[in-house]
């Protein structure tokens, strides 16, 4: 009796822990280029002390590898944007993560921010001025 209760607590176990890390915002994610629709780079999204980052791990267009933040502003200014942080400081709230910023580095434009996952694979990042309703959003892919 006690082994069919120490193997059910562990396939409980394991369940939730698969469901959790489906679920999870950690990744590697790709973006899409809102002009051309193509694949534009590859994002790693970590959690340090209970907030979300994202940096850029890969340009993926050969002509932009090795580009710099040039019209960044303050510690991202002229810095490689493979390896830049453009998602910073993001806190869960209910179903979603906010109170963050985004920063474009094609105009060096920093933006308050929310991500909301779509499903398992797919996550909504709005970037926007003042309130959420006046941005812009994208949709990023988690890569397996």
């Amino acid at each position: 009796m006690k082994f069919q209760h120490v193997a059910l607590t562990l396939f409980f176990m394991t369940l939730v822990s698969f469901t959790f890390a489906q679920n999870s915002y950690v990744g590697t994610w790709k973006t899409i280029d809102d002009n051309t629709n193509e694949a534009k780079s590859y994002l790693e999204i970590y959690e340090e002390d209970g907030k979300l980052y994202g940096k850029v791990i890969e340009i993926l267009d050969a002509d932009k590898k090795g580009s710099v933040c040039e019209k960044c502003t303050g510690d991202k200014k002229d810095q490689p944007i493979e390896g830049l942080v453009i998602l910073e400081n993001l806190k869960p709230k209910g179903d979603y993560y906010t109170g963050g910023t985004i920063t474009d580095p094609e105009n060096g434009k920093s933006y308050k921010c929310y991500i909301e996952l779509k499903g398992q694979d797919k996550l909504k990042v709005r970037g926007y001025i003042g309130v959420a309703a006046l941005g812009r959003t994208q949709y990023w892919y988690r890569m397996n």
